[in-house]
């Protein structure tokens, strides 16, 4: 049996466990499990891997996404600039275990944000701070997009809500909500920004997934903006882990 599994804690729901186990029934992936490991320290998971020899990959979620890193013999490149890793590959030989981290959240979003981009989308506001944006973060820097990271107090490097104007948005025309406003249950929240500035020419990408349509997705949608949420964001990374566990 090949297993495969998510770390963290609590792990109350699980998008992957949900996802893995309907996609080994999907596509007749026989010898496969996924499970979930809500670990309450990260310092057990040494334990957690030497315990089951059928492990081979693990995702990981908060609150481990950096203290990972330090039981890891590498990480890829992606991971160590944005300075998280949500998936590992367990490899053993000879008795010797060898363990990679990586980060596909970055994969993920650069798949699904880049189709949409279009000629006047050159620059970006990226709406929070939080760990969620820093695969963001990554992803910009690497497609040559400029960005202001947006946030509610000030601080180095960061743009305050409150100086969003028509302006700044003739120039801006790519948003990247990284915040949880807006997330189940909270669903009636959005950032503070002037929507009534928005335009065809804009693009906003919402990290949130649920709803499905958030106030901030919906309120730029009314004008004319084009419009993504995070869940194929979500089954990217997912995917981009199944990837890295069957390679060689």
């Amino acid at each position: 049996m090949r297993r495969f599994g998510l770390i963290g804690f609590p792990l109350s729901h699980s998008f992957s466990k949900k996802f893995f186990t309907q996609k080994f029934a999907a596509e007749n992936i026989c010898g496969c499990a996924y499970e979930l490991f809500p670990i309450e320290n990260v310092e057990l998971l040494p334990g957690l891997i030497a315990q089951d020899q059928e492990l081979e990959g693990i995702n990981v979620t908060i609150p481990y996404k950096l203290a990972v890193i330090s039981y890891l013999d590498e990480i890829d490149e992606a991971a160590a600039q944005i300075g998280a890793v949500n998936c590992i590959a367990v490899k053993r030989s000879n008795g010797r275990l060898f363990l990679k981290g990586y980060n596909t959240d970055a994969y993920g979003f650069e798949e699904s944000l880049a189709p949409m981009l279009e000629p006047h989308h050159t620059r970006a506001l990226v709406l929070g701070n939080g760990g969620a944006a820093k695969a963001v973060k990554y992803v910009l820097n690497k497609l040559g997009i400029p960005f202001l990271v947006v946030i509610r107090k000030p601080g180095s490097e960061t743009f305050l809500y409150d100086r969003i104007t028509a302006e700044v948005l003739k120039e801006y025309t790519i948003l990247i909500n990284t915040t949880p406003l807006g997330m189940s249950p909270d669903y009636d929240s959005c950032p503070e920004i002037p929507y009534e500035s928005l335009s065809d020419r804009h693009l906003a990408y919402d990290l949130v997934y649920n709803p499905e349509e958030t106030v901030f997705l919906r309120k730029s949608k009314e004008k004319g903006a084009k419009v993504k949420n995070g869940m194929e964001m979500l089954y990217l990374q997912a995917e981009r882990s199944w990837y890295i566990w069957n390679s060689k």
